[in-house]
Formats: structure tokens, C-alpha cells, sequence
């Protein structure tokens, strides 16, 4: 990689204190054996507490994103992080179920704040042409703690499972920190700003709600593979204990496969061909998971289900950043992010309820389906609300429209045809 393709210092440093964090992220398994274990408490009450944390965490996003675009990016990372430190050492040192349920609530509260503000600063310190790159590596990088997280979660469980929770709360305190002395001070909002928030509706913008919803059924599949895959593995005959496996096989995919994001052919694919192709490997590897009878098998189901996952991230979150007005992209990041609130507050409804009625093989065998469905409408909608005369820029003419004023519009066209001398040296460097 040249120099002049180099990430940016401050995405570099973010890249860094998020894998530090993640190191330590694997608590949030176990809140449900910990509540079973410790405060004595049914599946079935475990599995209330675990969709009230999802439940929590959709206010959670779109207050991150709002904090992000108002007090700075910066300030609601660490507020965030200080605030799942604080709800995960309560959970640690729950004296009764009712506490425990309380830290949950809190950990789904504070648990998003720093999603949108760190997913806007990846968006908005590196050019357009290098977003898709950045934001899978922002994958990677997560994928990449979550490898070692697994060995330490092993570790810790054997001892206490309580400890998981403290371990996570000082990874938490740590990223932080080197999030409060590395990255740049926040630039205060310029006086008059509100006037022009509420040219900011993410909730108004079409092809942002179309992102949205096929987003969600997108998360609810993959939190399916999180939530029941331990339990799906026991229905088949083979130890739980496998899904730690496939887990760290899938993600030391996503770490390996990055210079596949870079490859020419890859950069050259439009955003609705390259998500339908991320849904066919999504349903492939379901698919082995509801024929695959052997470990082997399972884990290179894995990996090319995880090839599907890094194409879906990169381009998403590029997508959904250029859809965004200037000053916006906290917000338009928050809500799309909320897709992941309920798909973890769905999920273990539903993929009980389906293994338990209708066993493993339809399990998968639906999720695979719901993915052909998802591929076919990308080309098909995403087409229409992506499509631009200009390579490389994901921002639909539709979509610009709707979040441009008419003097933003009159200020765009005159600033670009005084650039229109430039811009071909721009595009072609």
C-alpha cells in the first residue's frame, strides 16, 4: 500500500482502540449462564433479560448519533465507553436478579453510544474512493479482538463468570482513554448550526429507510448464527463448546480475506452487485451449515459465510455515509445502525421458537433462503436508489435531492463548475 492510500492517523488510532476494547468484549455471551447460574433464574426469564438488552440498544444508537453531530464525536465515544464500564462492573457485582436485570438495562443503553460517532469519523477522514476499504477494515479490526477474546473468555469462564464482566469493564476504561489522548479534540458546532438541523431527517430519506429495512433482515441472519448456532450444534449431536470454533474461524476469514476488498474487479462492482453477491456467500455458507454433518465442513462453512459478511459491511456503511447531508452522518449512521437493536431483540425469539418447532436444517435452510431473497432485491431496489453516471460514488441523484436544500443546490452547482477543470485530474488519481 502507498503512502498516498495510507488510512488516516486518526482512523489508524481509532482502528487501534477498538481492538483493545474488543479484547474484551465477550461478556455479553454469558449475561444469560450468569443469570441462570448465579441469581437462579429460568431460560426463559434469561432469554426476557437478553431482548430487553437488544430492546435497549436501539435508543442507545440513535442517541449516539445524535450526541455524535451535537457535543462531537470524541466526547460520545468516551461517554459511551465510561457508561457500559459502569452498567458491566454493576452486572459483576449483582447481589440480586433485579440488579442484574437493572445492569443489563444499562449495558443496552449506553452499549451503542459510540457505534455511530466512531462509524462517522471512518466516513469522514478518508476520501470517498478508499470508504468501503476503511469501513472493512473497521470489520477486521473488530474481528481481530474478537479472535483473542474468545481465548480469554475461555479462560476467565473456567474461573468466575463474573470476571468476564470486570475484564470487559477495564477494556472499556482502557479504550477510553487512549481515545481521549489520541484522537483530536472536538470542534465545537458553529453558531447558528441548529437552524440547519432539520435539514438532517434520516427518517424522511427513502433510500436510507430502503437501506434500513433490507439492513435489518440482513442482522437478524447474522445474529441468528450468534445467538443460536451454540444451540443448534447441540440439537445436531456435537458439543456447544464448537460454536467458539466456527466463531474464530469466521472471523480470522474476515482478517485474511481483507486484500480482497482491494482487488480491481472487487472495487469495480457497483454497490447492488456487490451486496448480492456478499447475500450468495451468506447463502452458501447457511446452506452448509444445514447439510454439514462434520467440523471440517462446518468450518469452511464458516469462512465463506464470513466472505459474504465483509462485503456486506464495507459497502453499507460506505453507502449509508455518502448518503448523508453534510453535518448529518452521525444521525443517517445511527439509524441504520438501529437495525441491530432489532434483530437482537428478535433474534432469540425466533430462532428458538424455529429450532425448537422445526429443527436445524430448516433453521439454516431459511435464513439461506431469506438471503436469495435479500440478493435479488439489491438488484432490483438498490439499483434504483444507487445508481449514479459518475464510478465510484454511491450517493443515488434521488437521495441528494431529498437531503438538499435549494441553497445547498445552487451552492453545489456553482462550486462544481468552477471545479470542473479538476475534477478529472481528481478521479483519475
Amino acid at each position: 500500500m502507498s503512502r498516498s492510500e495510507a488510512l488516516p492517523r486518526t482512523v489508524r488510532l481509532l482502528l487501534l482502540a477498538r481492538v483493545v476494547n474488543r479484547l474484551g468484549a465477550f461478556s455479553l455471551p454469558f449475561l444469560t449462564a450468569l443469570i441462570c447460574a448465579d441469581h437462579g433464574a429460568s431460560l426463559t426469564t434469561a432469554g426476557l433479560v437478553s431482548a430487553a438488552f437488544g430492546l435497549a440498544t436501539i435508543p442507545s444508537r440513535l442517541a449516539g448519533g445524535r450526541l455524535a453531530d451535537r457535543i462531537g464525536r470524541r466526547t460520545t465515544i468516551v461517554l459511551g465507553l465510561c457508561g457500559c464500564a459502569v452498567a458491566q462492573l454493576a452486572i459483576a457485582a449483582s447481589a440480586s436478579l433485579a440488579w442484574a436485570v437493572a445492569g443489563a438495562v444499562l449495558l443496552g443503553l449506553a452499549f451503542e453510544l459510540y457505534e455511530p460517532p466512531s462509524q462517522a469519523i471512518i466516513g469522514e477522514s478518508v476520501p470517498e474512493r478508499h470508504r468501503v476499504r476503511a469501513f472493512s477494515l473497521f470489520s477486521a479490526a473488530l474481528a481481530a479482538g474478537g479472535t483473542g477474546a474468545g481465548l480469554l473468555a475461555a479462560l476467565l469462564g473456567r474461573w468466575d463468570l463474573r470476571w468476564l464482566f470486570v475484564t470487559d469493564a477495564a477494556t472499556c476504561l482502557a479504550c477510553a482513554l487512549l481515545i481521549r489522548l489520541a484522537l483530536p479534540c472536538d470542534r465545537p458546532e458553529p453558531p447558528g448550526a441548529d437552524q440547519d438541523d432539520t435539514a438532517v431527517r434520516p427518517l424522511r430519506d427513502r433510500a436510507l429507510l430502503g437501506i434500513l429495512a433490507t439492513g435489518t433482515v440482513y442482522a437478524l441472519i447474522n445474529q441468528q448464527t450468534v445467538m443460536t448456532l451454540p444451540l443448534a450444534l447441540a440439537r445436531q449431536g456435537r458439543p456447544a463448546a464448537d460454536a467458539g470454533l466456527l466463531f474464530t474461524a469466521a472471523a480470522a476469514t474476515t482478517v485474511l480475506a481483507q486484500p480482497l476488498v482491494r482487488l480491481r474487479w472487487t472495487t469495480r462492482l457497483t454497490t447492488p452487485v456487490a451486496l448480492a453477491l456478499a447475500h450468495l456467500f451468506l447463502a452458501a455458507g447457511l446452506t452448509g451449515y444445514a447439510l454439514a454433518r462434520t467440523l471440517p465442513a462446518l468450518l469452511a462453512s464458516a469462512a465463506v459465510k464470513s466472505l459474504g459478511d465483509l462485503l456486506v459491511m464495507g459497502r453499507a456503511y460506505a453507502l449509508v455515509t455518502d448518503l448523508a447531508p453534510p453535518g448529518g452522518s452521525g444521525r443517517y449512521l445511527a439509524v441504520f445502525g438501529t437495525s441491530w437493536g432489532i434483530a437482537a431483540t428478535l433474534a432469540p425469539v425466533l430462532g428458538t421458537q424455529l429450532l425448537a418447532r422445526a429443527g436445524t436444517t430448516a433453521l439454516w435452510s431459511a435464513m439461506a433462503a431469506l438471503c436469495l431473497l435479500l440478493a435479488a432485491l439489491h438488484l432490483r431496489v438498490t439499483l434504483e436508489s444507487a445508481r449514479s453516471p459518475r464510478r465510484g460514488n454511491l450517493l443515488p441523484h434521488a437521495a441528494r435531492e431529498a437531503v438538499t436544500t435549494p441553497s445547498q443546490a445552487l451552492d453545489d452547482a456553482t462550486a462544481a463548475s468552477s471545479a470542473d477543470g479538476t475534477s478529472g485530474r481528481e478521479e483519475t488519481a
